[in-house]
Formats: C-alpha cells, sequence, structure tokens
C-alpha cells in the first residue's frame, strides 16, 4: 500500500510540475520527509499512533523499494534512487552558490 501512495504522488508531481529538477526535488522531499518523521516516531514514542505509524509508513523510499522488488529490478532502481539524489544534490549545491 506504502509503495502504491508514494507511486501516485511521484506521478502527480511529474504531472503537475512537468519539470525534471521538480521532479527531481519531489522525490527527495519525500524521501527526507519519510526520514524525519521516522526518526521523530522512534524516538518520541505515543501510545496507539506510533505503533500504527511505524506499521503502516515506510522508513524512506529504499525501504519500499526492497519491500515490493529482488534481485535485478531492485539493484535497477536502487541505482535510479542513487542518480536521483546525485542529481539532488547537484541542485542543492548549485543553487547554494548561487545564493549571495
Amino acid at each position: 500500500m506504502d509503495g502504491i501512495i508514494i507511486i501516485i504522488l511521484l506521478v502527480v508531481i511529474a504531472f503537475y510540475f512537468r519539470r525534471f529538477d521538480k521532479v527531481i526535488m519531489g522525490v527527495a522531499i519525500v524521501d527526507i520527509f519519510l526520514r524525519v518523521f521516522n526518526y521523530i516516531i522512534k524516538n518520541i514514542q505515543i501510545n496507539g499512533i506510533s505503533e500504527y505509524v511505524e506499521k503502516y509508513l515506510p522508513a524512506n523510499v529504499p525501504t519500499i523499494i526492497s519491500a515490493y522488488t529482488t534481485d535485478i529490478i531492485f539493484n535497477i532502481l536502487m541505482w535510479v534512487y542513487v542518480i536521483c539524489m546525485a542529481i539532488f544534490l547537484f541542485y542543492t549545491v548549485r543553487n547554494f552558490f548561487r545564493m549571495k
């Protein structure tokens, strides 16, 4: 279920913005959100909510990829993910140095 939600979210981002850099930023935003939210939920235990979130919300995008794929497809999707994160890093550094 979580994989379907993430895929739908990325497709909506791709159709809404229609620019490559915005899609890359969307992937990075989803991944960073999942990582931060997962860290907060693991360190601040709220009875009833923490168990539900840990059960149904994935920790990050690689966790979603590993849950639904195996072997060669997993490797291909992980390389696509790594390339997306490298492009995100490039855009971030470029924007950082453009700021005055």
